[in-house]
């Protein structure tokens, strides 16, 4: 995962500053938080499927070394190859080789985060690789030189007539910004690729243990270009995205369909058992499955953290976070953002001063928890990582100070009241409203997005002991 260049600050004031950007957000996420509400009425007790959707995903997380011997023996029994990547630099090199080993001049890709995690293309690319992103959202943000703002809606901070701009310099004349010219334009472009594609590489919503097969869930079908059209196939996974049998991946199909865009089932559920049998018309005649680990096994042997093993990448939590519905993901840094996103990136990372700003990117409600369709305590997970970057001792000196004199007044009862009246007297030139708007720093770092309640004249214990001497 890549830090831009911007600091925290400058690129949440960026955000907070696009009007465009919250309004769009916000449209986005409604739309798809409403969406799976109206979906996972029609199931009944959705509170049923949760606990069914923990439980299978806790089975998998507790059992996940006996379950990925499983995939792999089965894999390898059908043919294919599987490469076992501790880092990322491990799973970029291993795709590296794949597409020189094949002398791949054309790479073809369907949407994958695993990708966007080890910065795969611009690795291809510096070989001399053509790499497309097929999907409409990713190859909008490929063009844009942008990660994506959202997990399942990666483009969706993108007005249509900047993406209109975006395909211009490639279509070589004049585009309308309307949504039919567009996706026009863009079906052109992606079936001339499709039909040079050397290689396609394809990410993995679940890898069916038992059976050696590879399940994508997609809107537009490129998947299925992707991972039959090239003669040879790679697929990206986490090391956590298993399901024991067909039993339990239909439970999970009905979860992530409805969490993700609140649709009983997504438009193009494929399941892959490849490569290919001789008999077969299409499908990859040499397939390869490459596992990434990147800290996950740290993840998986501590017990606190253990359930972030459990996502399933539908979004759900960015749909009903507070912080994220204001700001987006690019504000977060990282390839993944949310509350997911602010829970896995440290850990992934294992980076505090890179990344340990992320768990303070939450409002500590609660929603994301109550939104989680496999039951991820989000907030608690939040919570137990600013203390674990407070402990490790990351925390800015001056936050240090603030709370050694918060430490020190709340255990000095005289001077905590001393401190509270000269605070009542001092706030009048920043306060609007019966609200604090301004201020010196650090104060002003929190008031330039939000408002303090004012100081009162009379603390509570003053008017108790006035009204006790009436």
């Amino acid at each position: 995962m890549t830090m831009y260049s911007p600091t925290i600050d400058q690129r949440v004031d960026k955000a907070l500053a696009n009007d465009f950007l919250r309004l769009a957000t916000r449209r986005a996420t409604d739309r798809l938080r409403n969406n799976k509400y109206k979906a996972t009425e029609e199931l009944g007790d959705w509170e049923k499927w949760r606990h069914a959707g923990d439980t299978i995903r806790t089975h998998v997380v507790a059992n996940l070394d006996y379950y990925l011997q499983q995939l792999i023996g089965q894999i390898e029994k059908q043919g294919g190859h599987v490469h076992l990547a501790k880092t990322p630099a491990d799973a970029v090199a291993f795709v590296r080789k794949i597409v020189q080993d094949n002398d791949a001049k054309n790479v073809i890709k369907s949407k994958s985060m695993i990708s966007e995690e080890i910065h795969l293309n611009h690795a291809l690319e510096e070989d001399g690789s053509s790499v497309i992103e097929t999907d409409l959202g990713e190859y909008i943000i490929q063009i844009a030189g942008e990660p994506p703002s959202h997990i399942i809606v990666p483009a969706m901070h993108k007005t249509r007539q900047q993406v209109a701009d975006l395909f211009e310099p490639i279509a070589g004349h004049r585009l309308t910004s309307d949504t039919p010219t567009l996706t026009r334009f863009v079906r052109l472009q992606m079936r001339e690729r499709f039909l040079q594609g050397d290689i396609g590489i394809t990410g993995c919503n679940f890898a069916v243990a038992d059976t050696g097969s590879i399940v994508m869930v997609t809107n537009e079908g490129n998947g299925r270009m992707v991972s039959t059209l090239p003669r040879v196939q790679i697929t990206l996974m986490g090391m956590e995205r298993i399901v024991p049998s067909f039993r339990e991946l239909d439970v999970m199909l009905n979860l992530l369909a409805r969490s993700a865009t609140g649709q009983r089932l997504s438009s193009y559920t494929t399941i892959l058992t490849p490569p290919k049998e001789a008999q077969e018309a299409d499908g990859p005649e040499e397939f390869h499955l490459v596992i990434l680990d990147h800290n996950r096994s740290e993840m998986l042997g501590d017990k606190t953290f253990r359930a972030a093993l459990k996502c399933i990448r539908c979004g759900a939590c960015f749909n009903v976070c507070p912080v994220y519905r204001q700001i987006g993901g690019h504000a977060y840094g990282s390839v993944y953002s949310g509350p997911i996103g602010a829970v896995i990136t440290p850990l992934l990372e294992n980076d505090w001063e890179k990344w340990g700003h992320l768990p303070f990117f939450s409002s500590l409600c609660g929603a994301c928890t109550e939104g989680c369709p496999v039951r991820i305590p989000l907030h608690d997970l939040l919570v137990k990582l600013r203390a674990r970057k407070t402990l490790s001792g990351h925390t800015p000196k001056i936050e240090q100070q603030i709370f050694k004199a918060y430490r020190y007044f709340f255990t000095h009862e005289k001077t905590l009241r001393r401190a509270l009246r000269l605070g009542s007297r001092l706030q009048f030139p920043f306060v609007r409203n019966g609200r604090i708007t301004g201020g010196p720093a650090p104060l002003s770092n929190w008031t330039k997005s939000r408002t303090l309640p004012k100081v009162a004249p009379k603390s509570f214990m003053q008017m108790w002991s006035e009204v006790n001497q009436k």
